[in-house]
């Protein structure tokens, strides 16, 4: 192998090895199988509603499908095909979200229920739970804080 002694050479041989990302088939692929998971949930929000379920029980009835539906398909490791070729499209948040969950759970499983699939199963979703919540808190207090004119202090 020939030796490397610029930046320029460095950045000839990166260029050389790294292979182009086709942008925007990504883009199409995220696009559409996004808009075919949202699509499927609006179908099945549809069928809850003509059998004359209210909106809150609906809404809850599709969350809890499209859960199963992407803990299934972990399970059976397709999900993770679908995310390959699909990209951020198969991440829209509650499938996404319950892939990672299930997939620690899945990988873990073999070190057991309490220290394997118990301690592991947020390894993944955990900082995101943390991170978000934490966020959120701040926002909160920051909220709070520049909207004091509406409190009366005693």
């Amino acid at each position: 192998m020939k030796e490397i002694n610029t930046k320029q050479e460095y950045q000839k041989y990166v260029d050389k090895k790294s292979p182009n990302s086709p942008i925007l088939k990504n883009c199409f692929n995220a696009f559409w199988v996004g808009g075919l998971i949202c699509a499927i949930g609006q179908i099945i929000f549809g069928i809850c509603e003509s059998r004359g379920l209210d909106t809150k029980i609906s809404s809850s009835i599709v969350s809890i499908i499209l859960i199963f539906i992407s803990a299934f398909l972990t399970s059976i490791n397709w999900f993770n095909k679908i995310g390959k070729f699909a990209g951020a499209g198969s991440l829209i948040p509650i499938t996404g979200f319950a892939n990672s969950i299930i997939s620690p759970s899945i990988e873990y499983k073999s070190e057991g229920y309490v220290m394997g699939v118990g301690a592991k199963m947020f390894t993944v979703a955990g900082p995101v739970l943390v991170f978000g919540i934490s966020a959120s808190v701040l926002v909160g207090l920051v909220y709070l804080i520049f909207n004091t004119q509406n409190i009366i202090l005693v």
